[in-house]
């Protein structure tokens, strides 16, 4: 081995050991460069992790922005569709006070027209002899005629013969004129069923103590044929002449 030493440099015992001692160099190089890559060994850089951070601290704000931003924009919309609900339930109720103040408006106007109308009317009809009482005007003929004529003459006249309604109406009739006149009722399309000129049967009736008694095919009635203040009707043949009653509604 000596020999080998002095004699040549580069024997092969020299070169083996040699040989390992740079293999056991590189091992270590190399657990070197693997520790100073393992990245669990690495100590992680202060910049980069306050970065993310305040990256991770920014997305979080931002969300939390969006969140409320969204949250007051559907409690405004909320509040905007309440709003114009009302208004509207306030328009359509203005709406229908303004139409029905139109609507009274219209029938105040109507009724102060008719009502001008009917005094009018009362007045020109005053001036010819009429009388009103109620909602009536009422004539007295100064003739005789039959029933079926003294009617037509009513007619003519755009009234027809008086029909008694009720107990004060008999009693001013009476108090006007107390003589025999001709008044709207008779039996003349059924015996016994007495009818007002307007087609409406007798309800309420003030005849005379023993009338009607269709003496000789009486069909007509008279009123004030006794002295009496309320019975006083009787039933006549409608041939008779009598003074007859106009009477001419004002008021419906």
């Amino acid at each position: 081995m000596s020999d080998c030493v002095y004699a040549d440099p580069l024997c092969p015992a020299e070169l083996e050991r040699g040989e390992k001692v740079e293999k056991v160099v590189d091992i270590y190089d190399s657990v070197d460069v693997v520790k100073v890559h393992d990245p669990d060994a690495e100590t992680e850089d202060p910049d980069t992790k306050r970065n993310l951070q305040d990256h991770y601290t920014g997305n979080t704000t931002w969300c939390r922005c969006y969140s409320v931003t969204v949250v007051c924009l559907v409690v405004l919309c909320v509040f905007l569709l309440t709003a114009i609900t009302v208004l509207w339930i306030k328009f359509n109720n203005v709406n229908t006070e303004n139409s029905q103040l139109h609507s009274r408006f219209t029938n105040l106007t109507i009724q102060r027209d008719m009502l001008q109308r009917d005094t009018t009317e009362i007045q020109r009809f005053s001036i010819l002899g009429w009388r009103f009482y109620n909602s009536s005007l009422y004539y007295i003929s100064a003739e005789k005629k039959d029933w079926n004529q003294s009617r037509d003459d009513c007619r003519e006249k755009g009234a027809d013969l008086v029909i008694i309604n009720s107990r004060e109406e008999q009693e001013f009739i009476k108090r006007m004129y107390d003589r025999a006149a001709w008044v709207g009722l008779s039996d003349r399309d059924t015996e016994g069923e007495w009818k007002w000129v307007d087609g409406t049967p007798l309800t309420t009736a003030y005849w005379n103590k023993g009338e009607p008694n269709s003496n000789g095919d009486e069909d007509c009635a008279v009123m004030s044929y006794v002295n009496n203040p309320v019975e006083n009707w009787a039933d006549f043949h409608c041939n008779n002449k009598f003074t007859w009653i106009c009477e001419r509604r004002i008021f419906s």
